[in-house]
């Protein structure tokens, strides 16, 4: 049972690395876009705001990949959990199983979180 268990640990330090690098993309995302709303609008630059758009997308599109490789190790997860102990192999190859970038990236969390980033810098723009 040693060596099954020891397999789950290593795939769950997948699943904890991907969420804090999650978390730290999301802190990204605000950080940046929160500097590019604050120069514009100090340099009387308003009408550029649209540019907060492009790191929004960016760090959008980079924490749905995180979340979808997060999905994957979970359902990599499950499967071996499910395994004998004589069929622990210790891969961690995530190919047989089916998620989809597009689905993860556009969850209900990451578009609520990214789709108030972009309400934010569409509302700068428009009161620019």
């Amino acid at each position: 049972m040693t060596s099954k268990i020891k397999h789950l640990e290593l795939i769950l330090g997948v699943v904890n690395r991907l969420a804090t690098d999650s978390f730290r993309i999301k802190g990204w995302a605000v950080i940046l876009v929160s500097a590019i709303l604050v120069l514009l609008v100090r340099e009387s630059r308003a009408d550029l705001a649209g540019l907060g758009l492009i790191p929004v997308l960016f760090f959008w599109g980079l924490d749905g990949y995180f979340l979808w490789q997060e999905r994957l190790f979970r359902d990599l997860y499950d499967h071996v959990r499910l395994l004998k102990e004589d069929q622990v192999d210790f891969s961690m190859d995530t190919s047989s199983f089916c998620q989809s970038w597009l689905a993860a990236t556009l969850s209900t969390t990451l578009s609520l979180f990214y789709g108030a980033l972009a309400i934010a810098v569409i509302t700068s723009l428009l009161l620019g």
